[in-house]
């Protein structure tokens, strides 16, 4: 069969994702804890080979797989939890599916490789493992409250004290001080309710990610004499934490990336702004006596 030099640069452009997720699937089967998951994740891979040898009878040629794409998609399901790395590739599985629709001309049986994708998606759910989202609950109460207290904090003692070690003992006390109320909460709201097994998980879940997230933006007070320019850093540390962790709870959960992240944002340098001011009047009503 004739193919146009458009259709032969999309079909080695299937070839090379369809052999580079065969090798992504087969290393998410060996990392995979279960033998269930073990076992759907390697039919997948299985079929992916099977797409690239069926793109392939129509160039006959070769392509070669993208190792740092493979390399990035373990690296990630291995720090991250196999739950996100297969979220990730569910987004691949749909783009892929958008590009096949244009090589529908070629064989009636490029509708059977779209219908195999769109059967890779809903089986790649049931691999989700819904424990290793058990306590983002946890993780999201400790990072929302740490940043949302914390900035404001920061932002007022930088007006009111404007010292940047004696900001960072402040915050660092506040922070330590809060994470253990924080925790301490955690853990008698969660064994009040009948569905919790593991209320002492949920608080540390909840205290460690408060205590992180202080340490984290406290640190550039101690390494910068000016504490406009710290908390400067420290903003910019918040928003960094915020993009990363909504980008990590939207693939994982398969939500919104772009209201959470604007919502969260908002909220922080809100407080820290109002906080900014409190800070301010403070300063200028103790000058004033």
């Amino acid at each position: 069969m004739r193919i146009t030099p458009f259709q032969k640069k999309q079909l080695l452009l299937a070839q090379t994702n369809e052999i580079t997720e065969y090798h992504v699937y087969q290393g998410l089967a060996r990392i995979a804890k279960y033998s269930h998951s073990k076992k759907v994740l390697k039919q997948i891979a299985q079929d992916e080979l099977d797409h690239y040898n069926f793109w392939k009878s129509f160039t006959n040629e070769d392509a070669k797989p993208k190792r740092f794409k493979i390399g990035l998609y373990i690296w990630i399901a291995r720090l991250l939890g196999i739950t996100f790395g297969i979220r990730l590739m569910e987004k691949g599985e749909e783009s892929a599916q958008i590009a096949y629709d244009k090589l529908l001309s070629l064989s009636p049986k490029v509708k059977e490789v779209i219908h195999d994708e769109e059967h890779h998606e809903k089986a790649l759910v049931g691999v989700i493992d819904p424990k290793s989202l058990e306590h983002i609950s946890s993780i999201v109460l400790g990072l929302n409250d740490a940043l949302v207290e914390l900035t404001g904090a920061l932002a007022g003692f930088t007006l009111a004290l404007q010292d940047a070690k004696l900001i960072a003992i402040a915050g660092g006390i506040t922070g330590i001080a809060a994470s253990l109320s924080m925790a301490a909460s955690q853990f008698l709201a969660k064994r009040e309710d009948d569905k919790e097994k593991h209320p002492i998980r949920a608080s540390l879940y909840t205290g460690s990610t408060y205590l992180i997230t202080v340490i984290i933006l406290v640190l550039p007070f101690f390494f910068f004499a000016n504490p406009l320019i710290s908390l400067a850093c420290t903003l910019s540390f918040a928003i960094l934490i915020i993009f990363f962790f909504t980008l990590y709870v939207s693939v994982a959960k398969d939500l919104s990336f772009r209201r959470r992240f604007l919502e969260m944002s908002a909220i922080s340098l809100g407080v820290a702004m109002i906080n900014f001011g409190i800070g301010l009047l403070i300063k200028k009503y103790v000058g004033e006596v």
